[in-house]
């Protein structure tokens, strides 16, 4: 208990390692629990082109990398593995890696949210290599090209619509001939002329030729019947899941599990906790909003703390108190 931190980062991807690198600058000697999988969705994006700074490109790893670096260069501290336990209920808050616990006067949540995947072993070995999981970042490369979308709610169409802006062709398969897409959005897509429609039918394989796709094989649900849809790229936009069961039973959340963070703030209800990027962002999933948010956190748990050091306030004792 004597080895109170001024903060701990759970959480290594943009948001993570640029809420590390303004602690950092801030002499708040942050220790980053970065996870196994450390650097988030964009371990598995290979073009970045959306990113500023980077004005040729650049491999998703090789960004994650650089923001990792960057935060080590100021003295950030890192640990790859998985937290496996937090505990808010008192200050110090605690969080447990295995084994070890350690403790600090504030923590930023920055665990991100993963897409789902259709789960197959194809879809895996093509990732970043024609399938993508978000249209914003990789539509370009997808220009004058034809491409399939999976999935049928809004998420979807919109996905849908906004690869029409680049491919000549897009194919939308959903598993049933009814949407869960709201009636506008269901609209505006079936409205547009280079969306096709096959229903009924679920993605079996995607199939690559010299390590790119090149087809997707779809199956009917109805007969069983397999046919190959030429294809360059594969849009899985079946949804995303929050990285946030650890915190469930302790920091507020939608519905769809997504942290919940006070009006023009990283703040959760309880003081001392923040969370940044797409841990509580479910509209736009972007790595420069997930930095953005990054910042906010490293610069919102600066003021908290700056403002208890100098009330000259004992903190370990003293439970938290419910953010308004």
């Amino acid at each position: 208990m004597s080895d109170v931190r001024d903060l701990i980062i759970i959480g290594g991807g943009p948001a993570g390692y640029t809420a590390a690198l303004y602690a950092a600058r801030a002499n708040l000697n942050p220790l980053v629990i970065e996870g196994i999988t450390f650097g988030g969705q964009l371990m598995i994006t290979s073009d970045v082109e959306n990113y500023p700074g980077y004005p040729d490109g650049v491999l998703g790893p090789a960004m994650m990398q650089d923001f990792r670096r960057q935060a080590e260069r100021f003295g950030a501290e890192l640990i790859t593995e998985d937290v496996t336990a937090v505990d808010f209920s008192e200050r110090p808050f605690r969080v447990e890696v295995g084994d070890d616990e350690y403790f600090a006067r504030a923590v930023i949540v920055a665990t991100g949210a993963s897409a789902r995947q259709l789960g197959l072993e194809s879809e895996r070995l093509l990732q970043g290599r024609g399938v993508s999981y978000c249209a914003v970042c990789d539509a370009a490369f997808f220009r004058s090209k034809n491409v399939v979308v999976v999935g049928g709610g809004d998420s979807a169409m919109e996905e849908a619509i906004f690869l029409t802006k680049f491919a000549d062709k897009v194919t939308v398969v959903h598993r049933r001939d009814e949407f869960r897409a709201s009636p506008i959005m269901l609209d505006r897509a079936h409205a547009n002329p280079r969306i096709e429609w096959i229903t009924n039918a679920v993605v079996d394989e995607v199939l690559g030729e010299d390590g790119k796709v090149s087809a997707v094989r779809v199956q009917s649900v109805n007969t069983g019947e397999k046919t190959d849809i030429p294809a360059d790229g594969l849009f899985v936009a079946i949804g995303h899941d929050p990285n946030t069961r650890l915190f469930l039973d302790q920091l507020d959340h939608d519905e769809a599990g997504y942290l919940e963070v006070q009006p023009g703030s990283t703040a959760t209800n309880i003081t001392g906790v923040f969370a940044a990027g797409d841990v509580a962002d479910h509209t736009y999933r972007q790595a420069v909003t997930a930095a953005g948010t990054g910042a906010m956190a490293a610069l919102d748990a600066e003021r908290l703390l700056s403002s208890e050091d100098h009330q000259a306030e004992p903190f370990l004792t003293a439970p938290h108190a419910e953010a308004v």
